[in-house]
């Protein structure tokens, strides 16, 4: 009894930690917005008031002040970010739980979008024996396992987190034109939506769909 009571314990506590881990970096991100936006609020206030207009008799000014504001600093920010200054400033977050897992997270889906990386999204045999899975490829490079691919697998509905899988490149087919957008409105639906529905295509079958081996000796002057 004394075990079963410990092992409960034990579990709560986990859990509960993990429930904190997982919540403090959106919770952070929150603060960092929300005192954005007092900032900019202060600044376009000031602003207004300086030539002459009152913010609370001109709501439409101010929100296109804040709105403008807000943008520009996205903007130098994401300037920023391939500089020095975002080095230095990311080394001082670092150990921050979470910042590197969400950095990881925000830098896959830029390099996706900026065509740096080529994300696949794939089907691979799943935990049934008849079943698949759908996952994501980040990378085309071989694995340590001779013609083996990283596949991986996200949960679901928050990718937080997810499962690794090396699997040979001959058990890899390739959903086409199913890009990292797509996968991750896939999750997000748990299910609701088929991936064909997101793709907005009718479903085929194993044989009308690429393997990662031909798809490879299509693209290998890239890789």
């Amino acid at each position: 009894m004394q075990n079963n009571e410990q092992t409960f314990t034990e579990k709560f506590k986990n859990r509960t930690i993990q429930g904190l881990f997982w919540i403090l970096p959106i919770a952070a991100i929150l603060m960092i917005i929300f005192w954005l936006y007092d900032k900019i609020d202060l600044i376009v206030s000031k602003l207004l008031d300086f030539i002459g207009i009152n913010p609370q008799n001109h709501e439409f000014l101010w929100i296109i002040g804040v709105l403008a504001l807000f943008i520009f600093i996205l903007y130098i920010i994401g300037y920023l970010i391939k500089t020095q200054i975002a080095f230095y400033v990311e080394s001082l977050f670092h150990d921050i739980p979470g910042f590197s897992t969400i950095k990881d997270i925000i830098s896959i889906f830029n390099s996706s979008k900026e065509g740096d990386n080529k994300v696949l999204v794939v089907a691979i045999r799943g935990f049934a024996n008849e079943g698949y899975n759908i996952g994501l490829m980040y990378s085309q490079k071989e694995s340590i396992i001779k013609d083996h691919y990283t596949v991986t697998l996200s949960m679901t509905p928050i990718p937080n987190g997810g499962y690794m899988f090396e699997v040979h490149k001959d058990n890899i087919f390739i959903i086409e034109n199913a890009k990292f957008d797509d996968n991750l409105q896939y999750l997000l639906s748990m299910g609701v939506k088929s991936i064909a529905e997101v793709l907005k295509v009718q479903p085929k079958s194993l044989d009308e769909m690429q393997s990662l081996n031909e798809w490879l000796e299509l693209n290998s002057k890239a890789y």
